[in-house]
């Protein structure tokens, strides 16, 4: 009995201070905005950023971060997370459909228990856009953002982005995937005069629409139209070539959506376009070589050009599960000339502003306290978190493979098969 109730307390006490009112002090702030870091003391009181100042706090848990670098947690703004768990293995797999087309929303799917998730958050990454995999539309399935602190209760923004896909592996012809993207925008204007709440309504609409019927759309698919045409939703293109950037530069500039692009390898040939036109890239700094005919214009200074000409650029990886490596990009960006404010605020600040994912990304009074505390540089790859706050929580930095290494590595006296 004296053994339960001294485990009860040590369970309570240990809550106590991870829920607890938390200073972090001595920090060398990057804060998801900013040009220049800065130097101060962080106070966080309950979930949130109380204030971030010179002064000294008082609060039941302090850290001295003696000099460390503390920035926003990460924010992944392309991946699989919660949806994916074996690429290989189609039971661990929700990540596409064949009943629904430009509707389909991964949302309700999403595993909170995947082991992908404390994986990525020991490595700095506190929140994802989760999407499914491309389907057979140039533009349709919805993909959300998540907050990564793995509870059941899931912290979510439902369908908050759009996929698409121009060019590259397709079967069909480019044209007739740039058409068919003006056809479905056509249809989703049309369906602004209709009543989308009336199944009834909405079914007559589509059978008087050749398109829609051609396609087999459903009522859920006409919604999701709509919500992108009424810039609820945010269309990411998986692009590469320029000539197909100027397209969509055309195509976001008639219809009056919001787009990203993803991929982007030609981006930097029409970069002052792109920021004259608002729309942000996602690219991976890492694949600069011409892998294909869409990315013969490929280049490792591409973040920089784009950087240069005023075009908000994020990070993603090519590599299946670790995408907390997206710092690691980040870094080779700078190495081939982005300035390391851009970047550094590329992993968070900016997808934060670019998704509309309202009061985290940034260090700032009033946002939610999500952040890392790093050993050593976080666009360099060996560094790593020494602490990782979600909501003004503390997380457990353990993960799968943590667990793995403790076992083989601990028990030297036991045969393997033992440990």
């Amino acid at each position: 009995m004296m053994k339960r109730y001294t485990y009860m307390c040590f369970i309570f006490i240990f809550n106590s201070l991870l829920s607890a009112n938390i200073v972090i002090e001595n920090a060398v702030i990057w804060d998801g905005e900013s040009k220049e870091e800065y130097i101060g003391n962080i106070f966080i009181k309950d979930n949130k950023i109380e204030n971030i100042s010179n002064r000294k706090f008082q609060a039941e848990r302090v850290i001295d971060a003696d000099g460390l670098i503390v920035t926003p947690g990460l924010i992944a703004p392309l991946t699989e997370i919660g949806i994916v768990e074996i690429g290989a293995l189609s039971v661990t797999r929700d990540d596409n459909d064949d009943f629904y087309h430009i509707g389909f929303s991964i949302h309700d799917a999403y595993n909170p228990k995947s082991t992908l998730i404390p994986w990525n958050r020991s490595n700095g990454l506190i929140g994802s856009i989760t999407v499914p995999s491309k389907g057979n539309l140039p533009i349709g399935g919805m993909g959300s953002f998540y907050i990564l602190d793995g509870l059941l209760e899931i912290s979510s923004i439902e369908d908050n982005v759009m996929l698409g896909k121009i060019g590259g592996s397709n079967n069909s012809s480019r044209a007739m995937q740039i058409s068919l993207i003006e056809d479905l925008l056509s249809l989703a204007n049309d369906s602004k005069k209709i009543d989308l709440e009336s199944i009834d309504e909405v079914n007559e609409f589509i059978d008087d629409s050749l398109l829609a019927s051609k396609l087999d759309l459903m009522p859920r698919d006409i919604r999701a139209l709509n919500k992108l045409v009424n810039k609820k939703i945010t269309l990411i293109l998986n692009v590469h070539r320029a000539s197909d950037i100027l397209k969509v530069i055309e195509i976001k500039e008639q219809y009056d959506i919001d787009v990203v692009i993803s991929g982007g390898q030609e981006s930097w040939m029409v970069a002052n376009k792109l920021a004259t036109a608002s729309i942000p890239v996602i690219i991976d700094p890492m694949n600069n070589i011409p892998n294909s005919f869409d990315q013969l214009g490929a280049r490792s200074d591409t973040a920089a050009l784009l950087e240069k000409a005023g075009v908000k650029v994020m990070f993603t990886v090519p590599r299946d599960h670790n995408y907390h490596l997206i710092r690691q990009g980040a870094g080779n960006a700078v190495a081939n000339g982005m300035s390391y404010d851009a970047a550094i605020n590329g992993l968070s600040g900016v997808v934060s502003d670019v998704f509309n994912i309202k009061g985290r990304g940034k260090l700032k009074k009033g946002f939610y306290a999500d952040l890392v505390i790093w050993d050593g540089d976080p666009l360099e790859p060996a560094s790593m978190p020494t602490h990782v706050i979600i909501n003004g929580e503390i997380s457990d930095l353990t993960s799968r493979s943590s667990r793995l290494m403790e076992r083989y590595t601990s028990g030297e006296d036991k045969p393997n098969t033992y440990r």
